[in-house]
């Protein structure tokens, strides 16, 4: 069920990133790691997660789908009924669609969203396709979420790390396609090289990306984002959590919500 091939995308996008914010962002991840079995845990562990929808996605049924979305962190509370026996079949049949044919990532992600409602309650769709298709092929596909890049709402990983002194009152011009993703990838695996990072690249971009993201979270999120992620235990707990590397707990909860608010229990 995994895509033949990638299209070619169009040239990257010129991005401003800014070097002070990245170092700062890698010795953060660096020393807060550092305390939970460091970075290669981390990567480790995304490691299993691919292996994991990878396997599911060979073999598709609501039961590895359900498990899938427990690691989805924008996706598990949102996902309802799309996740139920009654729902499923739909589901099954754009996730099918998603990785059928050689077309680009743009026009895949496209045709699977349009297989749902375009409204708010539907953006984690966008999550969705995004996650199914990085983790399936992380060295084929970046990780293309809009937690990294969201240009219609102007927020993301991409905004926290843009180089200029008034991000916070600007609007970034750079659409967020594939050739974006891409660029941003390429930008962050140089760096990380350049630091002396030069195994498992694809997935310390993953985890420098969502410890971006969870230092805005910690510094600016408002009730909208603290309704996924409440107040930190630990320094790296909403970085395992945008990962979706907390889907389940030691007692077999996962943090994936049933239609009727429910949280499923996996054996």
């Amino acid at each position: 069920m995994l895509p033949e091939k990638a299209a070619a995308v169009e040239l990257f996008p010129r991005l401003e990133l800014s070097g002070p914010k990245l170092a700062l962002a890698l010795e953060t991840l660096v020393g807060r790691a550092d305390e939970h079995g460091g970075v290669e845990a981390y990567v480790e562990a995304l490691k299993a997660k691919s292996a994991l929808f990878r396997e599911g996605l060979d073999d598709l049924s609501l039961k590895s789908f359900r498990r899938m979305c427990a690691h989805m962190a924008t996706v598990r509370r949102r996902i309802g009924r799309h996740a139920e026996p009654e729902g499923f079949e739909s589901t099954k049949l754009g996730i099918e669609r998603l990785f059928a044919g050689d077309d680009s990532p743009d026009a895949r992600i496209g045709r699977f969203c349009a297989g749902f409602p375009d409204d708010r309650g539907h953006r984690w769709v966008r999550d969705l396709a995004a996650e199914l298709l990085h983790y399936a092929d992380p060295e084929r596909y970046p990780l293309m979420a809009r937690w990294v890049w969201d240009a219609r709402a102007n927020t993301g990983v991409l905004r926290e790390i843009w180089h200029g002194e008034q991000v916070d009152h600007m609007t970034i011009d750079v659409p967020d396609s594939a050739a974006t993703f891409l660029g941003l990838r390429q930008e962050l695996a140089q760096y990380l090289q350049a630091n002396g990072v030069y195994r498992d690249v694809l997935f310390y971009i993953d985890i420098l990306l969502a410890q971006v993201y969870a230092g805005y979270i910690g510094e600016r999120a408002g009730s909208y984002l603290r309704t996924d992620f409440a107040t930190p235990e630990d320094p790296m707990l909403h970085t395992r959590r945008i990962l979706g590397l907390d889907g389940v707990d030691e007692s077999g909860k996962t943090r994936l919500k049933a239609a009727d608010g429910r949280a499923e229990v996996v054996r």
